[in-house]
């Protein structure tokens, strides 16, 4: 029995964990943190560079994943439906919303290799080659 609940105990921890996500960007960027504000002000495309001038470079999961929920929801309190809502208007101004990735690992790879690239993935494990600026709950 005592083995039994250890074994659930660890699968909870281990899957509370992967809910999480982490907010990943590219290893050139000069920042080593970030704010909820100031990722909403990048991905709302109100921030558009680094401190180093350099252009920031957001990249998003697709509408109907639960990544995209999830971040949506933590970061500005509002649906990926809403949010789409909000860059169609500003694609009338001319602005082009963030870039879509179809899974984690690709997301990964963009931000890997794009300079100035800022994504989330999971955080099921921390990856590789990426700065990690923020995890989100």
């Amino acid at each position: 029995m005592r083995t039994l609940l250890l074994i659930l105990g660890i699968l909870y921890a281990s899957s509370g964990q992967a809910e999480d996500l982490l907010v990943i960007a590219s290893p050139v960027i000069p920042d080593t943190s970030i704010s909820v504000q100031q990722l909403a002000d990048i991905y709302s495309l109100k921030k558009t560079f680094w401190i180093n001038a350099s252009p920031v470079v957001p990249v998003n999961r697709e509408a109907s994943s639960a990544e995209r929920e999830k971040f949506s929801e933590a970061v500005f309190n509002l649906s990926p439906q809403e949010l789409a809502e909000y860059w169609n208007r500003l694609s009338f101004q001319g602005k082009l919303p963030p870039l879509v990735q179809t899974s984690n690992q690709a997301v990964l790879g963009f931000v890997r290799s794009v300079p100035g690239a800022i994504g989330y993935i999971y955080a099921d494990h921390v990856p590789a080659g990426v700065k990690v600026l923020l995890k989100l709950p």
